[in-house]
């Protein structure tokens, strides 16, 4: 089943705040014509993404279950929305394995059931998302998130 990259989850969240007007990228790896140039443009500018310690975006990488956490946490901070849940992820024997980065939007995440464990046991923060997962994870954090 196909991953989901980077430049399409920023895409989708872009569309979801109403694809406002944004400059362009930073990152040298996001030319100005790509489908995903403003999205990338606009969730740098908004703290949403920060790209790789290398500076570059990565926009066609697939994107991992800690990185489209931090990416629904950023957004949602971003929106106001309260991101203050913390879930105790310790039962997940991988839980270690969490990017420093990616630990506070993980147990966001968790908390709110938006990523939950892969297993029983494991969390899976480094493995690829999916695009039928993210859409479930995307869908699960507009259910949560929407007003009313």
């Amino acid at each position: 089943s196909a991953t989901a990259a980077r430049g399409m989850i920023v895409t989708i969240l872009y569309r979801m705040d109403g694809s406002p007007a944004a400059g362009s990228s930073a990152f040298a790896d996001v030319a100005p014509g790509a489908y995903y140039a403003s999205a990338v443009a606009w969730a740098s500018a908004n703290g949403i993404v920060t790209g790789y310690e290398d500076g570059s975006f990565g926009p066609e990488d697939p994107i991992t279950r800690e990185q489209l956490a931090a990416f629904l946490f950023r957004y949602a901070r971003y929106k106001g929305l309260d991101v203050s849940a913390q879930a105790n992820l310790s039962g997940y024997t991988d839980a270690g394995r969490i990017s420093p980065y990616a630990v506070e939007p993980l147990r966001w995440a968790n908390a709110l059931g938006l990523i939950t464990g892969t297993t029983a046991d494991m969390i899976s923060p480094t493995g690829s998302a999916t695009r039928e997962q993210a859409a479930v994870i995307l869908t699960r954090f507009i259910r949560n998130t929407s007003q009313g």
